[in-house]
């Protein structure tokens, strides 16, 4: 990226961060092209390509400000210091969607980037992803008190089987081509109420 991106006004920078965030969110990568970028931020095409050398380029920046802000309001809302499974679970749940409802076409395009099937973006978004948070979901797990689960649970099966059904959930969405915050939010409250009910000690 061209330094020079930074050296525009702040809301010259906003206006092309957001038009790449809609028109990225409701297309694919090979279907988003940079001029319908340039022009929804009401800026040439060839200065858009100044800022950014290549698509590719723009649409890994777009990608790595999603992640930081993430993990910053994940980190606000206390998701990476809890003792307890299912209250961080439900922590982080409430700051994506906070994100979303902030953010609508952000969210949206973190979604469909993290599924994207281009390989060469595919690769460098999943890399991104896992530098980014395996290392606080691992710090995390490292604080849960293993005592609030069942006996004899096979705790890291339990992660890898909450993680696939999230996934799946999340690609039917994607497939559905419209992602519902509200209903996002009820589903997955229910989901957590079930895995309490599984995979939780009862209380005596």
């Amino acid at each position: 990226m061209n330094e020079r991106f930074y050296s525009l006004p702040k809301e010259k920078q906003q206006a092309i961060i957001n038009a790449g965030y809609r028109v990225f969110s409701r297309n694919s990568y090979k279907n988003s092209p940079m001029s319908e970028i340039a022009e929804a931020a009401g800026i040439s095409k060839s200065l858009l390509f100044h800022y950014f050398h290549n698509k590719k380029e723009l649409y890994l920046f777009l990608w790595e400000k999603c992640a930081r802000i993430t993990i910053d309001f994940m980190t606000r809302y206390g998701c990476y210091s809890q003792g307890e499974l299912f209250e961080s679970m439900e922590r982080g749940m409430r700051a994506k969607m906070e994100i979303i409802r902030l953010y609508p076409d952000m969210g949206n395009f973190t979604i469909k980037a993290f599924y994207e099937t281009d390989p060469e973006i595919n690769a460098a978004v999943q890399e991104s992803y896992h530098r980014h948070f395996n290392w606080k979901a691992d710090r995390a797990r490292i604080s849960f008190n293993p005592e609030q689960f069942k006996p004899g649970l096979d705790i890291p099966m339990m992660y890898r089987e909450m993680y696939w059904a999230s996934e799946g959930y999340l690609w039917e969405m994607v497939q559905r081509g419209n992602v519902d915050v509200e209903q996002m939010e009820k589903d997955f409250t229910r989901l957590m109420e079930f895995w309490k009910s599984v995979y939780l000690r009862k209380e005596e």
